[in-house]
């Protein structure tokens, strides 16, 4: 079992940046694939990033290449999202995500073991 819990969200003007984390307790995140989603108001939860255990494998969504870097630290237990250029449109809660597999469908939430219970970001338009 681990336990996700992200911090670092909240209210940042267009084209401002946060640095999102999320600490992993009761088990070490090197032996997880990690990943970051996002749920917008009415919409359904989409893949934002993910990481290999080692840091070396590092995937994104088309809609935050080059504005958001997702690492990790696996000694202080902790995944990160810098992200940077905020959009209106990356509004959303903000979620970690474990999972002990390979991590060959990042993409997709049914892939991953442990979820955070998310932080909210809101970029006003």
């Amino acid at each position: 079992q681990v336990q996700l819990v992200e911090s670092g969200g909240g209210l940042v003007q267009a084209g401002g940046s946060l640095r999102l984390s999320c600490e992993a307790s009761g088990r070490t995140i090197s032996t997880f694939f990690m990943g970051w989603f996002r749920q917008p108001p009415g919409k359904e939860r989409e893949f934002v990033a993910g990481i290999s255990r080692s840091g070396n494998s590092i995937y994104y969504a088309d809609s935050v290449k080059g504005r958001f870097t997702i690492s990790r630290d696996n000694g202080k237990n902790t995944e990160y999202l810098q992200m940077n250029s905020l959009k209106p449109e990356d509004t959303a809660v903000y979620l970690c995500a474990a999972t002990l597999g390979s991590g060959r469908n990042y993409y997709s939430t049914y892939d991953y073991d442990y979820w955070g219970q998310g932080t909210q970001v809101t970029v006003p338009s």
